[in-house]
Protein backbone atom coordinates (compact mmCIF):
# COMPACT_ATOMS: atom_id res chain seq x y z
CA UNK A 1 0.00 0.00 0.00
CA UNK A 2 1.65 3.30 -0.78
CA UNK A 3 1.21 6.25 1.07
CA UNK A 4 -1.53 7.98 -0.55
CA UNK A 5 -3.56 4.86 -0.26
CA UNK A 6 -2.85 4.35 3.58
CA UNK A 7 -5.47 5.02 6.25
CA UNK A 8 -5.32 7.61 8.59
CA UNK A 9 -2.92 7.70 11.63
CA UNK A 10 -4.64 5.75 14.49
CA UNK A 11 -7.65 4.31 11.88
CA UNK A 12 -5.08 1.48 10.83
CA UNK A 13 -5.90 -0.53 14.43
CA UNK A 14 -9.86 0.29 14.61
CA UNK A 15 -12.17 -1.91 13.54
CA UNK A 16 -15.25 -0.90 10.97
CA UNK A 17 -18.57 -0.57 12.33
CA UNK A 18 -21.52 -3.36 11.99
CA UNK A 19 -24.35 -2.23 10.61
CA UNK A 20 -26.24 -3.34 14.24
CA UNK A 21 -23.56 -0.80 15.69
CA UNK A 22 -24.35 2.02 13.22
CA UNK A 23 -27.52 1.78 13.86
CA UNK A 24 -27.34 1.78 17.22
CA UNK A 25 -24.98 5.04 17.11
CA UNK A 26 -27.89 6.93 14.98
CA UNK A 27 -30.95 5.67 17.59
CA UNK A 28 -28.67 7.28 20.77
CA UNK A 29 -27.66 10.57 18.11
CA UNK A 30 -31.82 10.69 17.40
CA UNK A 31 -32.68 10.34 20.86
CA UNK A 32 -29.96 12.92 22.26
CA UNK A 33 -30.84 15.50 19.42
CA UNK A 34 -35.12 14.88 20.72
CA UNK A 35 -33.86 15.07 24.30
CA UNK A 36 -32.50 18.23 23.21
CA UNK A 37 -35.82 19.71 21.45
CA UNK A 38 -37.93 18.46 24.43
CA UNK A 39 -35.50 20.61 26.94
CA UNK A 40 -35.28 23.60 24.64
CA UNK A 41 -39.32 23.63 25.08
CA UNK A 42 -39.13 22.66 28.43
CA UNK A 43 -37.29 26.02 28.61
CA UNK A 44 -39.29 28.32 26.90
CA UNK A 45 -42.46 26.64 28.13
CA UNK A 46 -41.03 28.00 31.67
CA UNK A 47 -40.97 31.80 30.63
CA UNK A 48 -43.59 32.27 28.70
CA UNK A 49 -46.37 33.68 31.11
CA UNK A 50 -49.67 31.03 31.68
CA UNK A 51 -47.53 27.88 30.07
CA UNK A 52 -46.22 27.01 33.67
CA UNK A 53 -47.56 23.74 34.74
CA UNK A 54 -49.32 22.70 31.77
CA UNK A 55 -49.18 19.66 29.66
CA UNK A 56 -46.82 20.71 26.92
CA UNK A 57 -47.57 20.60 23.15
CA UNK A 58 -44.93 22.12 21.13
CA UNK A 59 -47.83 23.84 18.97
CA UNK A 60 -49.08 25.22 21.56
CA UNK A 61 -45.37 26.41 23.10
CA UNK A 62 -44.51 28.19 20.18
CA UNK A 63 -48.40 29.36 19.35
CA UNK A 64 -48.18 30.89 22.96
CA UNK A 65 -44.45 32.53 22.52
CA UNK A 66 -45.15 34.01 19.32
CA UNK A 67 -48.18 35.93 20.72
CA UNK A 68 -45.93 36.92 23.72
CA UNK A 69 -43.10 38.42 21.74
CA UNK A 70 -45.85 40.08 19.36
CA UNK A 71 -47.37 41.96 23.00
CA UNK A 72 -43.61 42.72 23.93
CA UNK A 73 -43.03 44.27 20.34
CA UNK A 74 -46.05 46.28 20.35
CA UNK A 75 -45.03 47.36 23.98
CA UNK A 76 -41.93 48.44 22.75
CA UNK A 77 -43.45 50.40 19.76
CA UNK A 78 -45.74 52.21 22.48
CA UNK A 79 -43.05 53.06 25.18
CA UNK A 80 -40.84 54.29 22.14
CA UNK A 81 -43.88 56.83 20.43
CA UNK A 82 -44.52 58.04 24.00
CA UNK A 83 -41.27 58.60 24.48
CA UNK A 84 -40.45 60.47 21.33
CA UNK A 85 -44.07 62.55 22.14
CA UNK A 86 -42.06 63.39 25.28
CA UNK A 87 -38.94 64.51 23.35
CA UNK A 88 -36.86 61.85 24.84
CA UNK A 89 -33.94 60.31 22.62
CA UNK A 90 -35.13 56.91 21.04
CA UNK A 91 -31.47 56.77 18.82
CA UNK A 92 -31.05 52.84 19.29
CA UNK A 93 -34.13 51.79 21.26
CA UNK A 94 -36.07 50.89 18.22
CA UNK A 95 -36.81 47.88 16.12
CA UNK A 96 -36.42 47.65 12.72
CA UNK A 97 -39.02 47.99 10.45
CA UNK A 98 -39.32 44.70 9.35
CA UNK A 99 -39.93 43.19 12.94
CA UNK A 100 -42.66 45.59 13.28
CA UNK A 101 -44.39 45.63 10.51
CA UNK A 102 -44.05 41.25 10.64
CA UNK A 103 -45.30 41.35 14.04
CA UNK A 104 -47.99 43.18 13.23
CA UNK A 105 -49.10 41.38 10.25
CA UNK A 106 -48.77 38.17 12.39
CA UNK A 107 -51.03 39.76 15.09
CA UNK A 108 -53.73 40.48 12.05
CA UNK A 109 -53.87 36.96 11.20
CA UNK A 110 -54.36 35.78 14.30
CA UNK A 111 -57.14 37.97 14.97
CA UNK A 112 -58.92 37.06 11.71
CA UNK A 113 -58.33 33.66 12.49
CA UNK A 114 -60.69 34.12 15.76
Amino acid sequence: MTSSQSPPAGQADRPRLTEAQKKENHIRSEQKRREAIRDGFDRLASIVPGMEGQGRSEAVVLDATLQMIREEINKRKHIIEGAKAQGVDTTGWELSPETVTAAEAQQKRNESEL
